[in-house]
Parts: C-alpha cells; structure tokens; sequence
C-alpha cells in the first residue's frame, strides 16, 4: 500500500529532483528535470493579501487584459476562501502587448491604484469587468474605486509607472515565466497538465496539517479498495 507524502515546504525551504511526478487526486503534476523557482523573493514591495506568517504563499505572476488570466481569478477568490488564513497571495503583472492591447496601459492602472492605497480594489474591478478594457472604462473603474482621477491621468499619461511594471515583468523571464498566468508556490514553480483543477489540492498540500493527512487518507483508502480487488 502506497500513500503519497506532502512534500512542498516553507517558501525560504526547497529542493531540486531530476525527473519526479507527485500524485494529486490521480492527476499528475509533472516537474521539470530542474526547478524552477522565483528568480525575486517576496518582499514588502509586492502587492500581497494574507499574513506573511501563513504557511503557504502562492505567487501569480497574470495580465489583467487576458481571458485566461481573469479565469484563474475567479479560481484563486475560491482557493482563498477555502483556504482562509493558511494562504498568502501575492499578484505580479506579466503584461503581454504582442497578445493584448492594452496589457501594459491596464498594469500601469493598476500600479496607480496602488500608489493611492487602491490596488486590490482596482486589480478586482478590472477582472470582473467584462469586455475588453479601453482607456475609457479604465478611467470608469478607477472612478469606481474612489480614486483621485487628476491624480490617476496626470500618473497614467507620464507613464510614471512602467518601469516598475518592466522590473516585475523581468523578475518574471528570469523566474522562467513565458506566459501568463504562471503560479509558484512557496517560491516553487506549479505546473500540470491539468491547470487550476489541482492548483488547490497542491496548495494544502504545501500547507500541510489537516488537509494533506485526510488527502493521504483518501489516498490510502483507494490502494486498499484496489488490492482488495486484485486479490
């Protein structure tokens, strides 16, 4: 009988395997022959929600202007309501102008927002948006979020906020993101096959406790039941 261990540890704690696969409710998450981790570490300068202290921190480097991006959103406000106090979650932009375009101007907005205490605000309004996101509805949403608009066109038209936005951009290629979105967890970069479907069975797994010894017992059940079978 084989049961599965939680292995993913502490964001400052980590290790490379060559080739290895870790089971995940029948899913396979594969790893690459050598891991990829997060080229930044997690600093007060990111845009972060949750305790610094929280076992897991997942890390989402997305484009507000894509589809895909906006999808795992709304996976991640599940994720993070079940895994409540547990979780640390830090966004990262990943503008893609050659896919979208207005990936950068919709990152600079963000990064307004932020410079007014708003980040999270406008970083939510823009996902549930719908349709694409022009100038005029980014200056809707900024108005939405209480900000001051002198303020948010006067940062917006001077670009005040694109190198900061390049910087993070870059900690990105250098993490090995080609393509947003792209998650790490505790620093680790999450891949598999299966997308957001294992993302929060990877999570807890991260987290440990509770959740990873009721998943094992699960797992345990299942090798039983088969050899019982086979027998």
């Amino acid at each position: 009988m084989m049961v599965r261990r939680c292995t993913l540890g502490h964001p400052d704690v980590g290790h490379t395997r060559s080739r290895s696969h870790a089971r995940l409710d029948g899913d396979t998450v594969k790893t690459q022959r050598q891991t990829q981790r997060l080229a930044r570490k997690v600093s007060a300068r990111d845009h972060s929600l949750g305790s610094p202290l929280a076992k897991t921190t997942l890390v989402a480097y997305g484009d507000f202007a894509s589809p895909a991006c906006a999808q795992s959103y709304r996976a991640i406000k599940k994720i993070q309501k079940e895994m409540g106090t547990r979780l640390r979650y830090v966004y990262r932009s990943f503008p893609q102008p050659e896919q979208f375009r207005h990936s950068e101007e919709v990152a600079e907005a963000a990064e307004c927002a932020s410079s007014q205490g708003k980040f999270w605000e406008m970083h939510d309004s823009i996902f549930e948006s719908e349709g694409p996101t022009d100038e005029i509805r980014l200056y809707r949403r900024a108005a939405e979020a209480g900000l001051d608009l002198f303020r948010f066109r006067r940062e917006m038209r001077a670009h005040v906020h694109s190198e900061k936005i390049r910087g993070i951009r870059d900690g990105g290629v250098r993490s090995g993101v080609a393509a947003a979105p792209a998650f790490f967890i505790n620093s680790i970069r999450y891949e598999s096959s299966f997308g957001l479907a294992t993302l929060l069975s990877a999570l807890q797994a991260a987290s440990g406790g509770e959740s990873c010894r009721v998943e094992n017992e699960v797992l345990a059940n299942r090798e039983s039941r088969k050899t019982r079978q086979g027998a």
